[in-house]
């Protein structure tokens, strides 16, 4: 019987290695982010467990893709670092990015917001830089010259 284990390929470059590792990283940093978003908003009472279950689904689903093509990314299966590439690479790094950016261009100060933060405020804000320094990563490791050989020998 075949498993996921046995269609690993001997040939894997490093940075194709690492890019999949990135790739887990990033899932491992949105699973916390999940866990601090849900945890503070149950404490203070702003949602209720029902009212959250279908975002934390969704995510979940997320998560799970993400993993799955991280795990086929290794195995040389080149429709994975494209989907990866185009759903989280892109699409994911601008959800991550975009409300930052706006209170940013609304004038919103660095400094002030880490003047002001809690220590849940500072842990979500280290993981998401962490979380989008994976994907960034992931994204320029998926496409160096060696990740590119690695996927066309497939």
């Amino acid at each position: 019987m075949t498993t996921v284990l046995d269609s690993r390929r001997t040939d894997l470059p490093p940075v194709v290695h690492t890019a999949a590792m990135l790739w887990l990283a990033a899932v491992a940093f949105g699973a916390l982010e999940t866990v601090l978003v849900v945890s503070d908003q149950l404490f203070t009472g702003s949602a209720t467990v029902a009212g959250l279950l279908p975002q934390v689904g969704i995510r979940l689903v997320v998560f799970a893709a993400a993993v799955f093509m991280a795990l086929r990314l290794k195995a040389g299966q080149n429709w994975a670092r494209l989907t990866l590439a185009v759903t989280l690479g892109v699409f994911g790094t601008l959800s991550l990015v975009i409300e930052p950016v706006q209170w940013l261009l609304a004038g919103g100060s660095i400094g002030e917001a880490v003047a002001g933060a809690d220590a849940m405020g500072l842990l979500f804000a280290g993981s998401r830089i962490l979380h989008v320094v994976a994907v960034l990563g992931a994204m320029t490791l998926m496409f160096q010259p060696r990740a590119n050989a690695y996927f066309k020998s497939a």
